[in-house]
């Protein structure tokens, strides 16, 4: 197994380019400690599945797709189409249909 590669905080600090050079060209992460203990993780970034790295760890998403997937499990939908829709035109405005 390999060793995963770690850096203080204070060594960021007076290091950030080359740590995160070294992650951009490792393509492997970096924990960053605090007093020996894990507290962040520096993660190297493929443009093409950004998006889906954020929508996946969204506390937001997360809890939605949690919450339809048991809606769905019992037999029901999450939400309706004209609840969806209600919903988007709440927060959006109506929708367009020219697109």
């Amino acid at each position: 197994m390999l060793a995963m590669a770690t850096v203080t905080i204070r060594e960021l600090g007076r290091q950030v380019s080359s740590v995160v050079k070294e992650v951009e060209t490792t393509k492997r992460p970096t924990f960053v400690t605090h007093r020996g203990t894990p507290v962040a993780v520096l993660l190297p970034v493929d443009t093409a599945e950004l998006e889906d790295y954020v929508l996946a760890n969204a506390p937001e998403y997360v809890a939605s797709m949690a919450a339809a997937d048991e809606a769905i499990e019992h037999g029901g939908p999450a939400a309706s189409l004209a609840d969806v829709i209600a919903e988007f035109e709440a927060e959006h405005g109506p929708l367009d249909d020219e697109g």
